[in-house]
């Protein structure tokens, strides 16, 4: 279904493996130029998808037209880059960033640095840096990643300070 600045939402058919395909090469943030029952061509990013659960192809899709220039909301995919401390696990809370930027200029990803980052700490979405002209909408205060220490090591950790506070009291 395609739909968007006033126009009534018009129902079409896509050559479904060649959607697919574009999809895959380009992401969901992919501008689209189709062709519309009428003849006129339309510029769409995908706003939905849904798929069939067995075969996991594309059953309906949603395309939200778009005027280049015009500012939109959608989500980004982060790509994390760096290490972190060396025996730290981190813990990844979101994978997508919202964002507002011009439907011609949507980044395929968000770039953000986990390099050097201690046990213990956290890497908000207040600290990412966007690219100029986009616009972050995800809340400031939102935990992208932590790191931690492995379960194992934790537990470990814990086993040796109780027989550590063990010998301690029986020592006494």
């Amino acid at each position: 279904m395609v739909y968007g600045h006033g126009e009534k939402p018009r129902h079409i058919s896509l050559p479904s493996l060649e959607f697919a395909a574009v999809l895959r090469k380009g992401g969901l943030n992919q501008l689209i130029e189709i062709e519309v029952t009428d003849g006129s061509r339309e510029l769409v990013i995908p706003k939905d998808l849904q798929r069939d659960p067995l075969r996991d192809e594309i059953v309906h899709a949603d395309l939200l037209i778009v005027r280049r220039g015009e500012k939109i909301t959608t989500d980004v995919v982060v790509h994390w880059t760096g290490e972190v401390e060396k025996g730290g696990l981190v813990v990844h809370e979101v994978d997508s960033l919202s964002i507002e930027a011009e439907a011609t200029r949507i980044p395929e990803s968000i770039e953000v640095s986990l390099e050097g980052l201690a046990v213990g700490s956290q890497r908000t979405a207040a600290e990412v840096q966007v690219p100029s002209g986009v616009t972050l909408l995800t809340d400031p205060d939102t935990v992208l990643a932590s790191v931690t220490i492995p379960r194992a090591e934790a537990a470990a950790e814990e086993t040796e300070e109780a027989e550590t506070e063990g010998e301690a009291s029986s020592a006494e």
